[in-house]
């Protein structure tokens, strides 16, 4: 329909219902019904119908409910956008409320609390009251919940009117449940939405919470809707009882509720039962065995939603009392209908409730799952063997299962057993030598996920006597150093050529040096320190790097938990909410939507929008050392930076020249891996490690905007979003001339490179500059750089991220070239 037929439509619309308005005539019902669905089903879609406001209202003066339901539905959605047209329905809304017939009533007095409109505020309180007076439970029932949507519109007007205080009187002696069910409903909203806003109903609030309230709602609790119950067990379930007698006798009330056939009604009857007897150990542990029948058997029952939401209590129970459920192990066996998410938590409960009577036949169920279709399930059953064999229970068997799962030639499964045998390794020392035979056939190249090709790196490094092939098997690890993706395995690769070194040094001197130079030159941060921690450790001598890599280890006795106990705690205290479907305290999920745009993270270290950035220092964010402190001397903080390449191993990887290494003395014919007086050309000779001169660096043909231009907005997205590309060590000539931020930042704007925000104390400050290409597009063409610098020492590290990678090289000789001339004027 076009704009001008639309038009047309609504202007014959609006002539036919003036028409009507005051007509008596037989059928003229029937023709207002025709208008008014064909002017809802207008609204339905989405069309502007608001300018027939005025001939609906006067045509709502019928007897007819159908006709008045559609007419409130019309003003309900129209009167909260058209405040001024929202007054022409307070006449006949009032008097409906007076109507005859009960359902009118209601209907009108929802109608008319549901207007929103603050300037009408004064037109409820009058309708309220006598609704809350009204000989018809109906009404009441809607009167009790337009008290609620009063205090949404304006909490002074239903505080001041004692409509809370009606309210409480109309909750205890109000003849109709449905009416007692809403009453506690807004009265509890009322009384927490005023908790927050101040201290003062806080008291009237716990009034909810008394004796006499308590048992007069579980006493009445049949009397209830489904819906209903659950709101009085919740409010039970918060009341603190006196004595033992109090809450036996309360459970004794509530005992038939765990047979209903509500699964919302026994999930709240349970959380009161637990919460009635947390003080009390034994009872509480009775309550579990009480209540265990009532969930097994919800879980088998409705639809898969359902069971789902049962399951995840379920699960939350398993965990906090094993033993109860151990006896009931097959009922978490899966079912071939079963989803994927109900799966998961039966395995999860099946590995928390395996103990020495029945964990034969868990394993045996579980290896069965192992062969599933479905990936992901087989994959989570094999980790549920490893977390059993982990708990002590009948491990000899359970290694030879899983060392079977290598035998299946797939790599989803041979991936997920290393992991686990790697864990296995850790706890149960003994069994290297099985294990250690099995995996030594495992073909590296059928290994290609990330965790799985760490697990096989840690035991080719840690068991590289065992295994002979260790040393050649790394090595095809060494050389495919560039097309390694994940930093976790060249980490782990680090580690594991380092201690091989220890072991059977002819056979791995080689690929330690390449292993070195290609961690030296890797652009992920931590794999270059690790490597950069284990050149210094060799440097000062191979013993005291063996007693640092590779000390004596004892077997892991616990490992950790990926939940704690803290966090399971308040789940716990949530039972029966989200929470537990989620498995985290709702503030977890609900806090987030109240958070800035912007906040002060640990990995960015960028200041909140609403901070002021300036010159000024802000104490308030501290800064770390820069990691290469710890590893530097006095004497080779003064020295040149050189390149590291390699000897025997063709590497081909980025500029070395930017990292921090000594330069190269006198060679020494000293090279016994005996001795621990190293000096450094003996160890890089060993490793066939080179340091050439640190070259001069060119004048920087790069091109700055000398007034760049770039908002915290969007320096914080760009920082999230950009990789670093480039790690700058630089020491400063004359730390002295940086006593605090200013000089640096003036220095550094007079070389068209901005300061976005500062801080840090002396002798350690931290800056966030950003630069622009010149001649580039607004939002494009920007360098980040997160600069730490020590003022005793003048040591300073540059983190650069670009929008353009390709101009990184020539962005960080012209940054490094700017300190240079820091000081020197």
């Amino acid at each position: 329909m076009n704009a001008d037929n639309r038009k047309g439509e609504l202007v014959e619309l609006k002539n036919q219902l003036r028409q009507l308005a005051g007509s008596r005539a037989p059928g003229v019902e029937d023709v207002k019904r025709e208008l008014y669905k064909k002017v809802i089903s207008y609204m339905t879609i989405g069309i502007d119908v608001s300018s027939l406001f005025g001939e609906m209202v006067m045509c709502s003066a019928t007897s007819d409910l159908v006709l008045k339901k559609m007419c409130y539905l019309y003003v309900g959605n129209y009167a909260r956008g058209h405040p001024d047209l929202a007054l022409l329905t307070i006449n006949f809304l009032q008097k409906d409320c007076h109507d005859e017939d009960p359902m009118i009533r209601g209907l009108a007095l929802r109608s008319l609390c549901s207007l929103r409109v603050m300037n009408l505020v004064e037109y409820l309180v009058g309708p309220l009251h006598a609704g809350l007076k009204d000989s018809n439970g109906y009404v009441r029932t809607v009167a009790a919940m337009g008290v609620l949507k009063l205090y949404h519109i304006s909490p002074s007007s239903c505080t001041d009117n004692d409509f809370p205080a009606t309210l409480k009187t109309q909750l205890l002696q109000d003849s109709d449940a449905q009416v007692v069910a809403n009453c506690l409903c807004a009265l509890q909203e009322i009384y927490l939405a005023e908790a927050s806003r101040s201290d003062g109903s806080l008291k009237d609030r716990d009034s909810l919470y008394t004796t006499s309230v308590i048992y007069l709602l579980i006493n009445r609790i049949k009397d209830f809707s489904e819906w209903a119950q659950c709101l009085v067990l919740d409010v039970v379930s918060k009341y603190v009882s006196s004595n033992p007698e109090e809450s036996f006798k309360m459970m004794d009330i509530l005992e038939d509720r765990l047979q209903h056939a509500n699964s919302a009604v026994v999930l709240a009857t349970i959380k009161v039962f637990l919460h009635l007897t947390l003080s009390m150990a034994d009872i509480h542990q009775q309550v579990y065995e009480r209540i265990k029948a009532p969930l097994l058997t919800l879980v088998s029952s409705g639809s898969v939603e359902q069971s789902y939401a049962v399951i995840s209590h379920l699960h939350l129970l398993v965990l906090r009392a094993p033993t109860v459920f151990a006896s009931e192990y097959k009922h978490f066996y899966c079912r071939y209908s079963d989803p994927s998410y109900v799966k998961k938590l039966k395995l999860e409960m099946l590995t928390a409730i395996a103990n020495e009577s029945n964990t034969y036949e868990i394993v045996t169920e579980l290896c069965e799952y192992a062969a599933n279709v479905d990936v992901a399930i087989a994959r989570e059953s094999i980790r549920a063997v490893g977390k059993i064999a982990l708990q002590q229970y009948d491990v000899n068997a359970i290694v030879d299962r899983l060392l079977q799962f290598l035998e299946m030639e797939k790599d989803y499964v041979t991936a997920e057993t290393l992991v686990l045998v790697k864990d296995l390794l850790r706890k149960y020392p003994q069994w290297s030598h099985d294990c250690i035979a099995v995996v030594g056939n495992v073909s590296s190249k059928n290994v290609t996920e990330p965790k799985a090709k760490a697990a096989l790196v840690w035991m080719l490094g840690e068991y590289a006597y065992d295994m002979l092939d260790a040393p050649y098997v790394l090595e095809g690890f060494v050389e495919n150093w560039a097309e390694e993706e994940s930093a976790e395995v060249r980490l782990e690769l680090l580690t594991a050529v380092t201690k091989i070194f220890f072991k059977r040094p002819p056979e791995s001197i080689k690929m330690l040096g390449a292993a070195l130079a290609a961690g030296l030159a890797d652009a992920h941060q931590d794999v270059h320190d690790r490597a950069l921690l284990y050149y210094r450790l060799l440097q000062q001598g191979v013993e005291i790097a063996e007693r640092v890599v590779n000390p004596p280890k004892q077997a892991v006795s616990v490992f950790a938990d990926t939940q704690s106990s803290e966090i399971r705690d308040r789940i716990f205290d949530e039972f029966n909410s989200l929470a537990v479907v989620y498995q985290e305290p709702s503030y977890m999920f609900l806090d987030k939507e109240h958070r800035g745009p912007i906040e002060l993270t640990e990995d960015t270290g960028i200041l909140p929008m609403d901070s002021k950035l300036s010159d000024d220092v802000l104490p308030s964010q501290h800064v770390e050392a820069n990691d290469n402190d710890l590893l530097l001397s006095a004497s080779e903080r003064e020295e040149s930076r050189g390149g590291v390449g390699n000897g025997s191993y063709a590497y081909s990887g980025p500029d070395l020249s930017g990292f921090d290494t000594p330069s190269p003395a006198a060679p020494s014919n000293n090279a016994s891996l005996s001795s621990t007086s190293h000096t450094s050309p003996a160890i890089d000779d060993l490793l066939g490690l080179t340091f050439p001169a640190a070259p001069v660096p060119t004048s920087p043909s790069l091109k700055l905007k000398p007034k760049p231009l770039l908002d915290p907005a969007t320096f914080q997205r760009k920082w999230s979003q950009l990789t670093i590309a480039s790690t700058l060590d630089h020491t400063l000539s004359q730390p002295a001339a940086l006593p605090s931020p200013q000089p640096l930042l003036r220095h550094m704007q007079a070389h068209s490179i901005e300061c976005m925000a500062s801080g840090g104390q002396a002798p350690k400050f931290k800056f966030f500059f950003f630069a622009q290409v010149a001649d580039s597009p607004p939002s494009t063409g920007f360098f980040l750089v997160e600069f730490v610098v020590n003022t005793s020492s003048g040591i300073s590290q540059a983190k650069v991220k670009a929008d353009n990678a390709d101009l990184v090289t020539a962005f960080g000789n012209l940054f490094v070239s700017t300190l240079r001339k820091f000081g020197s004027s």
